[in-house]
Protein backbone atom coordinates (compact mmCIF):
# COMPACT_ATOMS: atom_id res chain seq x y z
CA UNK A 1 0.00 0.00 0.00
CA UNK A 2 0.89 3.32 -0.73
CA UNK A 3 0.88 6.50 1.45
CA UNK A 4 1.78 10.36 1.71
CA UNK A 5 3.19 9.67 5.03
CA UNK A 6 4.21 6.94 7.20
CA UNK A 7 4.87 7.62 10.89
CA UNK A 8 6.30 4.88 13.07
CA UNK A 9 4.99 5.40 17.05
CA UNK A 10 1.50 6.32 17.79
CA UNK A 11 2.71 8.61 20.55
CA UNK A 12 2.06 12.23 21.62
CA UNK A 13 4.34 13.37 18.62
CA UNK A 14 3.33 10.79 16.02
CA UNK A 15 -0.84 11.57 16.10
CA UNK A 16 -0.05 15.13 16.42
CA UNK A 17 2.24 14.81 13.32
CA UNK A 18 -0.84 12.41 11.90
CA UNK A 19 -3.77 14.70 12.61
CA UNK A 20 -1.64 17.96 11.25
CA UNK A 21 -0.46 15.83 8.31
CA UNK A 22 -3.65 14.32 7.64
CA UNK A 23 -5.45 18.05 7.80
CA UNK A 24 -3.55 19.13 5.04
CA UNK A 25 -4.71 16.20 2.93
CA UNK A 26 -2.36 14.07 2.94
CA UNK A 27 -2.96 10.15 3.24
CA UNK A 28 -1.19 9.14 6.92
CA UNK A 29 -0.53 5.80 8.37
CA UNK A 30 0.85 5.32 11.38
CA UNK A 31 2.36 1.93 13.00
CA UNK A 32 2.94 0.84 15.95
CA UNK A 33 4.14 -1.98 17.64
CA UNK A 34 2.07 -1.54 21.37
CA UNK A 35 -1.51 -3.33 21.37
CA UNK A 36 -2.54 0.34 21.63
CA UNK A 37 -1.79 4.27 20.86
CA UNK A 38 -0.82 6.95 23.37
CA UNK A 39 0.04 4.87 26.32
CA UNK A 40 2.87 7.46 27.64
CA UNK A 41 0.06 9.35 26.97
CA UNK A 42 -2.11 7.76 29.56
CA UNK A 43 0.80 7.84 32.22
CA UNK A 44 1.15 11.39 31.91
CA UNK A 45 0.86 13.41 35.13
CA UNK A 46 -0.06 9.86 37.30
CA UNK A 47 -2.82 9.55 35.16
CA UNK A 48 -4.09 13.02 34.88
CA UNK A 49 -2.13 14.33 31.61
CA UNK A 50 0.16 17.07 32.51
CA UNK A 51 -0.29 18.23 28.74
CA UNK A 52 1.49 21.37 28.69
CA UNK A 53 2.93 24.33 31.19
CA UNK A 54 2.14 27.90 30.88
CA UNK A 55 5.74 29.38 31.84
CA UNK A 56 6.85 27.53 28.11
CA UNK A 57 10.39 28.98 27.48
CA UNK A 58 13.43 27.14 25.35
CA UNK A 59 15.00 27.56 29.20
CA UNK A 60 13.69 24.36 30.16
CA UNK A 61 14.77 22.13 27.70
CA UNK A 62 17.84 20.17 27.63
CA UNK A 63 20.25 19.70 24.42
CA UNK A 64 23.43 19.70 23.24
CA UNK A 65 22.14 22.42 20.97
CA UNK A 66 19.91 24.94 23.53
CA UNK A 67 18.47 26.94 21.00
CA UNK A 68 17.01 24.12 18.68
CA UNK A 69 13.82 24.16 20.20
CA UNK A 70 13.21 28.03 19.95
CA UNK A 71 11.06 27.70 16.54
CA UNK A 72 9.05 24.24 17.01
CA UNK A 73 7.71 26.16 20.08
CA UNK A 74 7.44 29.63 18.69
CA UNK A 75 5.01 28.11 16.34
CA UNK A 76 2.95 26.26 18.53
CA UNK A 77 2.28 27.53 21.83
CA UNK A 78 0.46 26.39 25.26
CA UNK A 79 -2.67 28.42 24.37
CA UNK A 80 -2.53 26.74 20.77
CA UNK A 81 -3.12 22.87 22.66
CA UNK A 82 -5.67 24.28 25.01
CA UNK A 83 -7.75 26.11 22.08
CA UNK A 84 -7.82 22.49 20.74
CA UNK A 85 -8.59 21.02 24.44
CA UNK A 86 -11.46 23.34 24.61
CA UNK A 87 -12.83 22.70 20.87
CA UNK A 88 -13.50 19.22 22.13
CA UNK A 89 -15.00 20.75 25.91
CA UNK A 90 -11.76 19.20 27.87
CA UNK A 91 -11.41 20.61 31.19
CA UNK A 92 -8.05 21.58 32.57
CA UNK A 93 -6.63 23.72 35.47
CA UNK A 94 -3.04 25.44 36.19
CA UNK A 95 -1.40 23.88 39.32
CA UNK A 96 1.94 25.58 40.77
CA UNK A 97 4.57 26.85 38.67
CA UNK A 98 2.28 26.68 35.39
CA UNK A 99 1.80 23.14 35.07
CA UNK A 100 -1.50 22.16 32.77
CA UNK A 101 -3.47 19.30 33.85
CA UNK A 102 -6.62 17.55 32.39
CA UNK A 103 -9.14 17.90 35.46
CA UNK A 104 -10.84 14.65 34.28
CA UNK A 105 -7.95 12.47 33.20
CA UNK A 106 -5.67 11.36 30.30
CA UNK A 107 -8.08 9.64 28.34
CA UNK A 108 -9.73 12.44 27.23
CA UNK A 109 -6.86 13.89 25.73
CA UNK A 110 -5.83 10.74 23.87
CA UNK A 111 -9.32 10.04 22.50
CA UNK A 112 -9.32 13.48 21.47
CA UNK A 113 -5.94 12.53 19.33
CA UNK A 114 -8.15 9.77 18.16
CA UNK A 115 -10.75 11.77 17.35
CA UNK A 116 -8.76 14.15 15.36
CA UNK A 117 -7.05 11.85 13.50
CA UNK A 118 -10.45 9.74 12.49
CA UNK A 119 -11.38 13.08 11.41
CA UNK A 120 -7.90 13.92 9.53
CA UNK A 121 -8.68 10.20 8.01
CA UNK A 122 -5.19 9.04 9.36
CA UNK A 123 -4.89 5.09 8.99
CA UNK A 124 -3.65 3.51 12.44
CA UNK A 125 -2.21 0.10 12.50
CA UNK A 126 -1.36 -1.14 15.94
CA UNK A 127 0.77 -4.56 16.74
CA UNK A 128 2.52 -3.27 13.77
CA UNK A 129 6.20 -5.28 13.69
CA UNK A 130 8.23 -3.41 11.69
CA UNK A 131 10.86 -5.94 10.13
CA UNK A 132 12.98 -2.95 7.80
CA UNK A 133 12.91 0.65 6.63
CA UNK A 134 14.67 1.51 3.58
CA UNK A 135 14.79 4.22 1.02
CA UNK A 136 15.05 3.90 -2.73
CA UNK A 137 12.97 6.17 -4.71
CA UNK A 138 10.22 6.56 -1.92
CA UNK A 139 10.20 4.94 1.68
CA UNK A 140 10.07 1.08 1.77
CA UNK A 141 8.11 -0.08 4.84
CA UNK A 142 8.45 -4.13 5.45
CA UNK A 143 6.09 -4.99 8.58
CA UNK A 144 5.12 -8.45 9.48
CA UNK A 145 1.30 -7.66 7.99
CA UNK A 146 2.30 -6.75 4.27
CA UNK A 147 4.96 -3.72 3.17
CA UNK A 148 3.90 -0.23 2.93
CA UNK A 149 5.35 2.80 0.85
CA UNK A 150 5.54 6.62 1.20
CA UNK A 151 7.22 9.60 0.04
CA UNK A 152 7.84 10.89 3.78
CA UNK A 153 8.43 8.95 6.83
CA UNK A 154 8.33 10.08 9.94
CA UNK A 155 10.37 8.53 13.35
CA UNK A 156 8.29 8.90 16.74
CA UNK A 157 8.75 5.99 17.97
CA UNK A 158 10.32 7.86 21.52
CA UNK A 159 12.64 7.07 24.35
CA UNK A 160 13.91 4.64 26.74
CA UNK A 161 11.44 5.72 29.42
CA UNK A 162 8.37 3.54 30.53
CA UNK A 163 9.86 0.37 29.85
CA UNK A 164 6.98 -1.28 30.59
CA UNK A 165 4.79 0.25 28.97
CA UNK A 166 7.26 -1.40 25.74
CA UNK A 167 9.60 1.19 25.25
CA UNK A 168 12.42 0.33 22.93
CA UNK A 169 15.41 1.55 21.43
CA UNK A 170 14.19 0.93 18.17
CA UNK A 171 13.85 4.62 17.46
CA UNK A 172 17.46 5.40 17.56
CA UNK A 173 18.41 1.85 15.91
CA UNK A 174 16.45 3.32 12.77
CA UNK A 175 17.90 7.03 13.17
CA UNK A 176 21.58 5.40 13.16
CA UNK A 177 20.46 2.88 9.94
CA UNK A 178 19.79 6.45 8.19
CA UNK A 179 23.16 7.97 9.05
CA UNK A 180 22.09 10.39 11.90
CA UNK A 181 24.38 10.06 15.32
CA UNK A 182 23.11 9.63 18.44
CA UNK A 183 24.19 11.31 21.68
CA UNK A 184 24.81 9.91 24.69
CA UNK A 185 21.40 8.28 26.06
CA UNK A 186 20.89 8.34 30.00
CA UNK A 187 17.42 8.08 31.91
CA UNK A 188 16.07 11.44 33.00
CA UNK A 189 13.57 12.62 35.73
CA UNK A 190 14.38 9.12 37.68
CA UNK A 191 14.59 8.28 41.30
CA UNK A 192 18.06 8.07 42.61
CA UNK A 193 19.35 5.97 44.76
CA UNK A 194 21.14 6.40 48.10
CA UNK A 195 25.23 5.31 48.67
CA UNK A 196 25.65 2.61 51.27
CA UNK A 197 25.90 5.16 53.87
CA UNK A 198 22.75 6.89 53.13
CA UNK A 199 21.01 3.92 52.74
CA UNK A 200 21.69 2.30 56.22
CA UNK A 201 21.05 5.33 57.83
CA UNK A 202 17.89 6.79 55.98
CA UNK A 203 16.43 3.62 54.00
CA UNK A 204 13.81 3.04 56.60
CA UNK A 205 12.12 6.80 55.75
CA UNK A 206 10.17 5.18 52.77
CA UNK A 207 7.00 7.96 52.60
CA UNK A 208 8.42 10.65 54.29
CA UNK A 209 8.54 14.34 51.67
CA UNK A 210 10.40 17.32 53.04
CA UNK A 211 10.47 20.56 50.92
CA UNK A 212 13.73 21.83 49.93
CA UNK A 213 15.58 23.04 47.89
CA UNK A 214 18.06 20.88 45.66
CA UNK A 215 21.17 22.39 44.10
CA UNK A 216 23.59 21.12 41.54
CA UNK A 217 26.33 23.04 40.02
CA UNK A 218 24.43 26.78 39.59
CA UNK A 219 21.16 24.87 39.13
CA UNK A 220 18.87 24.98 41.97
CA UNK A 221 15.17 23.16 42.38
CA UNK A 222 12.91 23.83 45.33
CA UNK A 223 10.20 21.66 45.79
CA UNK A 224 9.02 18.28 47.52
CA UNK A 225 11.67 15.56 47.88
CA UNK A 226 10.08 11.81 48.59
CA UNK A 227 12.01 9.05 50.43
CA UNK A 228 11.82 5.87 49.15
CA UNK A 229 13.34 2.54 50.45
CA UNK A 230 16.11 2.88 47.50
CA UNK A 231 16.53 6.61 47.53
CA UNK A 232 15.51 10.16 46.68
CA UNK A 233 12.49 10.60 44.61
CA UNK A 234 9.76 13.64 44.24
CA UNK A 235 9.80 16.68 41.99
CA UNK A 236 12.81 18.24 43.32
CA UNK A 237 14.97 14.88 43.22
CA UNK A 238 12.98 13.94 40.14
CA UNK A 239 14.89 17.42 37.80
CA UNK A 240 18.26 17.35 39.85
CA UNK A 241 18.49 13.98 38.03
CA UNK A 242 17.79 15.62 34.84
CA UNK A 243 21.63 17.11 35.40
CA UNK A 244 23.09 14.75 38.03
CA UNK A 245 25.72 12.28 36.52
CA UNK A 246 27.80 9.61 38.18
CA UNK A 247 30.57 11.05 40.88
CA UNK A 248 28.49 14.09 41.51
CA UNK A 249 26.97 15.40 44.32
CA UNK A 250 23.98 17.32 45.50
CA UNK A 251 23.63 20.01 47.60
CA UNK A 252 20.16 19.97 49.88
CA UNK A 253 18.62 22.95 51.80
CA UNK A 254 16.65 21.25 54.06
CA UNK A 255 14.55 24.45 55.21
CA UNK A 256 15.41 26.57 52.09
CA UNK A 257 12.29 29.45 53.99
CA UNK A 258 14.12 29.52 57.62
CA UNK A 259 16.81 31.66 59.23
CA UNK A 260 18.28 28.36 60.76
CA UNK A 261 21.31 30.10 62.98
CA UNK A 262 18.96 32.57 63.97
CA UNK A 263 16.62 29.62 65.20
CA UNK A 264 19.19 27.83 67.11
CA UNK A 265 20.95 30.88 68.74
CA UNK A 266 17.09 31.44 69.96
CA UNK A 267 17.03 28.19 71.75
CA UNK A 268 20.33 27.49 72.62
CA UNK A 269 19.92 27.70 76.16
CA UNK A 270 16.73 25.43 76.19
CA UNK A 271 17.01 21.73 77.39
CA UNK A 272 15.52 20.69 74.33
CA UNK A 273 16.62 17.62 72.15
CA UNK A 274 17.60 18.88 69.02
CA UNK A 275 15.53 16.36 66.94
CA UNK A 276 12.85 17.58 69.00
CA UNK A 277 13.71 21.22 67.87
CA UNK A 278 13.65 20.03 64.17
CA UNK A 279 10.54 18.16 64.01
CA UNK A 280 8.53 21.43 64.45
CA UNK A 281 9.65 22.00 61.39
CA UNK A 282 10.58 18.33 59.72
CA UNK A 283 9.05 15.08 59.71
CA UNK A 284 10.16 13.80 63.40
CA UNK A 285 11.40 10.35 61.34
CA UNK A 286 13.70 12.18 59.79
CA UNK A 287 15.08 14.30 62.34
CA UNK A 288 16.04 11.88 63.84
CA UNK A 289 17.84 9.29 61.76
CA UNK A 290 19.65 13.36 60.58
CA UNK A 291 20.75 14.25 64.01
CA UNK A 292 21.99 10.61 64.84
CA UNK A 293 23.78 10.32 61.61
CA UNK A 294 25.63 13.51 61.81
CA UNK A 295 26.51 12.94 65.48
CA UNK A 296 23.86 15.68 67.25
CA UNK A 297 21.76 13.58 69.26
CA UNK A 298 22.26 15.79 72.43
CA UNK A 299 20.56 18.81 74.24
CA UNK A 300 20.55 22.21 72.63
CA UNK A 301 22.14 23.79 76.20
CA UNK A 302 25.27 21.30 75.53
CA UNK A 303 25.72 22.57 72.03
CA UNK A 304 28.58 25.18 71.97
CA UNK A 305 28.00 27.87 69.84
CA UNK A 306 30.84 26.57 67.04
CA UNK A 307 28.72 23.50 67.06
CA UNK A 308 25.41 25.37 66.53
CA UNK A 309 26.88 26.46 63.08
CA UNK A 310 28.05 23.52 62.54
CA UNK A 311 24.52 22.35 62.88
CA UNK A 312 23.09 25.39 60.83
CA UNK A 313 25.51 24.90 58.10
CA UNK A 314 24.40 20.98 57.72
CA UNK A 315 20.49 21.50 57.65
CA UNK A 316 21.28 24.53 55.05
CA UNK A 317 23.80 22.41 52.74
CA UNK A 318 22.99 18.51 53.46
CA UNK A 319 25.37 16.61 51.22
CA UNK A 320 24.36 13.70 49.48
CA UNK A 321 26.17 11.46 46.73
CA UNK A 322 23.85 9.15 44.90
CA UNK A 323 25.13 5.64 44.09
CA UNK A 324 23.25 5.99 40.48
CA UNK A 325 19.61 6.21 39.35
CA UNK A 326 16.84 3.91 39.50
CA UNK A 327 17.00 3.29 35.23
CA UNK A 328 14.81 3.15 32.53
CA UNK A 329 12.05 1.23 34.08
CA UNK A 330 11.26 4.55 36.39
CA UNK A 331 12.49 7.23 34.24
CA UNK A 332 9.55 9.27 32.83
CA UNK A 333 12.29 10.54 29.82
CA UNK A 334 15.41 9.84 28.17
CA UNK A 335 18.35 12.24 28.01
CA UNK A 336 20.11 12.27 24.70
CA UNK A 337 18.91 11.18 21.47
CA UNK A 338 18.92 11.80 17.54
CA UNK A 339 21.63 14.55 17.03
CA UNK A 340 19.95 17.87 16.29
CA UNK A 341 22.43 18.91 14.47
CA UNK A 342 21.32 17.05 11.49
CA UNK A 343 17.41 17.87 11.78
CA UNK A 344 16.15 21.12 10.55
CA UNK A 345 14.74 23.17 13.87
CA UNK A 346 11.76 24.37 11.45
CA UNK A 347 10.51 21.27 10.06
CA UNK A 348 12.42 18.38 12.31
CA UNK A 349 13.38 17.22 8.53
CA UNK A 350 16.63 15.68 7.95
CA UNK A 351 19.50 17.07 6.65
CA UNK A 352 20.73 13.79 5.46
CA UNK A 353 17.71 12.12 4.53
CA UNK A 354 15.32 14.29 1.82
CA UNK A 355 12.02 13.11 3.13
CA UNK A 356 12.79 11.56 6.87
CA UNK A 357 11.43 13.34 9.66
CA UNK A 358 12.18 12.87 13.20
CA UNK A 359 10.58 14.29 16.44
CA UNK A 360 9.63 13.76 19.80
CA UNK A 361 11.47 12.19 22.57
CA UNK A 362 13.84 10.33 20.30
CA UNK A 363 15.40 13.26 18.93
CA UNK A 364 17.94 14.85 21.58
CA UNK A 365 15.61 17.41 23.05
CA UNK A 366 14.44 16.89 27.23
CA UNK A 367 12.02 19.17 29.02
CA UNK A 368 12.11 19.71 32.60
CA UNK A 369 9.40 18.29 34.34
CA UNK A 370 6.18 20.21 34.45
CA UNK A 371 4.42 19.61 31.07
CA UNK A 372 7.37 20.38 28.56
CA UNK A 373 8.01 17.29 27.25
CA UNK A 374 4.45 16.47 26.27
CA UNK A 375 4.48 19.87 24.53
CA UNK A 376 8.12 19.12 23.01
CA UNK A 377 6.07 16.47 21.35
CA UNK A 378 2.75 18.55 20.30
CA UNK A 379 5.47 21.58 19.07
CA UNK A 380 7.47 19.12 17.26
CA UNK A 381 4.79 16.95 15.87
CA UNK A 382 3.31 19.78 14.65
CA UNK A 383 6.23 21.30 12.88
CA UNK A 384 6.50 17.70 10.94
CA UNK A 385 3.32 17.43 10.03
CA UNK A 386 2.92 20.65 8.44
CA UNK A 387 5.58 20.19 5.84
CA UNK A 388 5.43 16.18 5.17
Amino acid sequence: MKFDVIIIGGGASGLMCALTAGRRGRSVLVLDHADRVCKKVLASGGGRCNCTNLRMSHAHYISSNPDFCRSALAGYSPADFLRLMDEYSIRWHEEDEGRVFCTDGSAKIANMLLEECRAARVKINVNTQIIKAKKKENFIVVTKRGTMESSSLVIAAGGLSYKDLGASAYGFNLAEDFGHKITTLRPGLVPLIWSKDDLAAYGDLSGVTIRCSIRHAKRKFTGNILFTHKGLSGPAALQASLYWQDGDKLTIDLLPEMDIPEMLMSNRHRKVMLQNLLSSHLPSSFCEAWTKTNGFSRQLNACSEKELCRIAELLKNWTVEPHGTEGYRKAEVTLGGVDTADISSKTMESKIINGLYITGEVMDVTGQLGGYNLHWAWASGRAAGENV
